[in-house]
């Protein structure tokens, strides 16, 4: 093999915490930044801001808003008594619901016990539930696990035709922070359709996670569910998972939010730890920088060996990208800052683009997810002396020396087991990464006017919709072309769009929509169909 890091360098390199199980290894980081790379930035300083945030800064200024997910697991952090006692009441809230679930105090209106959990919420709201999910179910849950994560009513149909005659006896939670997001509002409107098509009460097997006094709040409230639990202007979406967003499902599955809320606080305080050095979120978010040059030149690939980890570059994609994506610094000027992130698992991924991360273009750096601990029938030989596990690892860190052979850069985080502390403490320290490079570059990591902007702008698509309806309407059975339902829509400056809107509601018959193929490239034209 070509020479890795000498042994004194690795070991400056590696940082372990053998109570949590978590060991980051840094070694194989140094490669050249990018061209034109900012120079190293003040670790110090972002500790400093750190540390202003967890003790109540507005650390959303633009919203004028604090940023609390790092209470959520030490209530003793919280800036008041009132807070604090809000998050342990919480908790205990859910934990107490969840006992009543599963014990059979609290049934469906048809008797028994609920068996299945339906989570509608999206981002944040449902990629952390998802990952937990995936990475700590077991065939013995005393509820399985479904979402509606989307706005898509093929999704809808699949997920709630695979509960068939299981409605009665599951229970929804809806997770919306605002109780406006209307990919939520329509999957809870799906579902609410099936049980009245199965002649079943929604309310009565429906939990809300919300803001106080929000639209779905009030709506709970009037229609008498089950319960509302609330949830904090204070915790972002994607930060919400120690939250009651993430910890409901986790305890109505069964899984201990306890040992997970440890894991949380545990890496909290390791990564709270000065100087920078010894400090696994400072090191990896100056990791981040030099590798893509504090500027996301280089994207990172996010390795997870194994399979109960699949769902973890989801998971990451979000809480990075929507954090560090951002077009303004907190001066005020343009930036474009941004780190993408992609990937999948190992060792799936060897089979489809590490030939590209090794010989392809030198725009990527890997983050690997190791596991010590095989679980299953590790002992299982598939070569005399040689497991299955032996090949995953082995898999693991042939190809991290494969990529440092060509320069490529690599980060690898290494646990013990997976279990739900765990899951908890690789939570928390991407969270603090996320944040501390954040302030690295000198950006808003807790506002997202990307995603703000993006739902206007389908807002205003819809109300477009219904202008084109209402001038087909006027003249049924007459067949136009885009530019001239456009214009009769008050929209002669958004044809593309009015001809992409007319393409989706003629493709859907109980619309009432007839197209008819031009000849050439735009030329379809439109008609009502008469009534």
């Amino acid at each position: 093999m070509t020479a890795a890091p000498d042994w004194k360098a690795f070991r400056a390199a590696y940082l372990e915490d053998a109570g949590l199980g978590i060991a980051l290894d840094l070694s194989r980081a140094a490669v050249d930044p990018p061209k034109g790379a900012a120079p190293p930035p003040d670790l110090e300083a972002a500790l400093d801001a750190m540390a202003a945030l967890e003790q109540g800064g507005v650390a959303n200024p633009d919203e004028g808003r604090q940023v609390g997910h790092y209470w959520l697991r030490d209530p003793d952090l919280a800036p008041d008594a009132a807070t604090a006692a809000a998050i342990r009441d919480t908790v205990a809230a859910v934990k107490a619901f969840a006992a009543d679930v599963q014990t059979g105090r609290l049934t469906p209106p048809g008797g028994g016990h609920f068996g299945d959990l339906l989570l509608i919420g999206i981002g944040g709201s449902a990629l952390g539930p998802q990952l937990a999910d995936a990475v700590l179910a077991t065939p013995d849950d005393p509820l399985r696990f479904h979402c509606l994560d989307n706005t898509d009513p093929e999704g809808f149909s699949r997920t709630l035709e695979r509960l068939g005659n299981d409605l009665g006896r599951t229970l929804v939670v809806v997770v919306s922070k605002s109780g406006g997001t209307k990919e939520t509002r329509n999957g809870m409107l799906a579902a609410r359709a099936a049980w009245s098509a199965a002649g079943r009460s929604f309310p009565r097997q429906a939990v809300a996670v919300t803001g106080p006094g929000s639209e779905l709040d009030v709506l709970a409230e009037t229609e008498g569910w089950l319960r509302r639990f609330p949830l904090p202007d204070w915790v972002g979406g994607r930060t919400s998972q120690t939250s009651v967003v993430g910890l409901l499902p986790m305890a109505l599955a069964g899984h201990d939010v306890d040992a997970f809320l440890d894991g949380a606080r545990r890496m909290d305080a390791w990564t709270r730890s000065r100087p920078a050095a010894g400090n696994p979120a400072a090191r990896m978010a100056l990791a981040w920088h030099h590798l893509a040059g504090g500027r996301g030149a280089r994207q990172m690939v996010v390795l997870p060996y194994r399979d109960r980890l699949e769902r973890l570059s989801r998971y990451l994609q979000q809480l990075i990208m929507e954090s560090l994506g951002k077009e303004k610094d907190l001066r005020g000027r343009t930036v474009h800052q941004g780190l993408t992130v992609y990937g999948n698992k190992g060792s799936t991924d060897q089979h489809a683009y590490v030939q590209q991360l090794r010989d392809g273009r030198d725009d990527i750096f890997v983050t690997f997810v190791r596991v010590l601990e095989d679980g299953g029938d590790a002992a299982a030989e598939v070569e005399p002396g040689v497991t299955a596990g032996d090949y995953l690892d082995g898999f693991l860190l042939g190809t991290r020396q494969a990529l440092f052979e060509k320069g490529r850069g690599s980060l690898t985080l290494t646990l013990q087991r997976l279990d739900a502390a765990t899951l908890g403490a690789i939570i928390a320290l991407f969270e603090r990464t996320v944040g501390l490079y954040a302030s690295l570059v000198g950006i808003n990591a807790y506002h997202q006017p990307g995603v703000e902007a993006g739902k206007r702008a389908a807002g205003e698509v819809i109300r477009l919709q219904a202008r084109i309806l209402a001038h087909l309407a006027r003249e049924p059975g007459r067949f136009q072309g885009a530019a001239e339902i456009a214009a009769g829509a008050n929209a002669a400056g958004e044809v593309e769009t009015v001809f992409h809107v007319l393409r989706h509601l003629a493709a859907q018959p109980f619309r009432g929509v007839t197209r008819r193929p031009g000849s050439e490239p735009g030329g379809d034209t439109f008609a009502l169909a008469a009534p």
